[in-house]
């Protein structure tokens, strides 16, 4: 096979690596099992456009991307669209998609392990036609990623220093919304303080999926938090207890509308770690097996 390897220089653990021994390293692998492998390394802000340029080259069999949780998604939205097949070099801070694909996180393993994978397909979801792979969110979460930007971090350990601190500054405020959810099994109006919609339902103690072959999503609502009721959830988070919490309550289902009848102007969501201006109304599709990706050998079939 020949992959193409679009390699982030700014994003997650890669800003502070030497990339080109990196990459020297990394075709020596590929080409000890069988491949070919042109290694591109590439600033952040033109990310999209290579991994598009490489997605639509001839003779390609895969783009493996390398970088955070953004570089990642960027990738897999372009793959579901031309349907070339995507490799995951998991370089971010949470890499939940990687951990979904059962990707080794640390860089050489993984590279091993793709390296002698193959290709097979796994469901992703949109959210208004724009593609994610983790999750779509709104309320608390949005607002956390929102004062979390305004904050200076330089490393992994950083950010989620960034985090805690965000948690505690939305702490003293919570939002609190109307929603609507509309499901096959009809139409739910709650007031909330958030929404996650995940690709494939949640695995338990942890925040990602196990697997991605469900053909469904799970749909998580926290009901209105007080400012102690939000901290406690977010220690249940972390302790991987939230599933324990009464302020959350969770469905799984193929498809949901959210309808937000008094939506803020300037209202935001976050989409796979991104934050996004807010529409009136949201539809969430799983699409079954519509990506195609190179799974470690050992995951091939899970």
């Amino acid at each position: 096979m020949r992959f193409i390897a679009i390699l982030n220089s700014d994003g997650g653990t890669l800003r502070t690596m030497d990339l080109g021994g990196f990459c020297v390293t990394a075709r020596g692998i590929f080409e000890r099992h069988g491949h070919e492998l042109d290694c591109r390394i590439v600033a952040g802000s033109d990310v999209g456009t290579a991994l598009r340029k490489a997605a639509q080259e001839e003779g390609v069999h895969a783009v493996l991307a390398g970088g955070g949780d953004g570089t990642i998604s960027t990738a897999a939205g372009i793959s579901f669209e031309t349907g070339r097949p995507l490799a995951v070099l998991p370089a971010g801070t949470m890499n939940l998609f990687a951990r979904a694909l059962k990707v080794p996180l640390e860089l050489t393993e993984a590279l091993e392990r793709i390296a002698d994978g193959g290709v097979n397909a796994v469901d992703i979801a949109t959210a208004n036609q724009r593609t994610f792979v983790h999750q779509f969110s709104v309320g608390i979460h949005a607002r956390l990623v929102r004062i979390r930007e305004n904050m200076t971090y330089g490393s992994r350990i950083g950010k989620m220093l960034a985090s805690l601190r965000a948690i505690g500054a939305a702490a003293l405020n919570p939002p609190q919304f109307e929603a609507e959810l509309h499901t096959s099994n009809g139409i739910e109006r709650r007031r909330v303080s958030g929404i996650t919609i995940s690709n494939n339902p949640l695995g338990d103690r942890q925040i990602h999926a196990d697997g991605l072959h469900a053909g469904i999503l799970g749909v998580y609502v926290a009901a209105p938090l007080s400012t102690t009721a939000l901290l406690r959830l977010a220690i249940d988070v972390l302790l991987g207890s939230w599933r324990d919490s009464p302020m959350v309550s969770e469905e799984e289902v193929a498809e949901v509308t959210l309808h937000f009848p008094k939506r803020k102007h300037g209202a935001q969501a976050v989409i796979d770690g991104e934050l996004i201006n807010l529409d009136r109304s949201v539809v969430l599709k799983v699409h079954p097996g519509g990506l195609k990706v190179v799974l470690p050998k050992s995951s091939e079939n899970a």
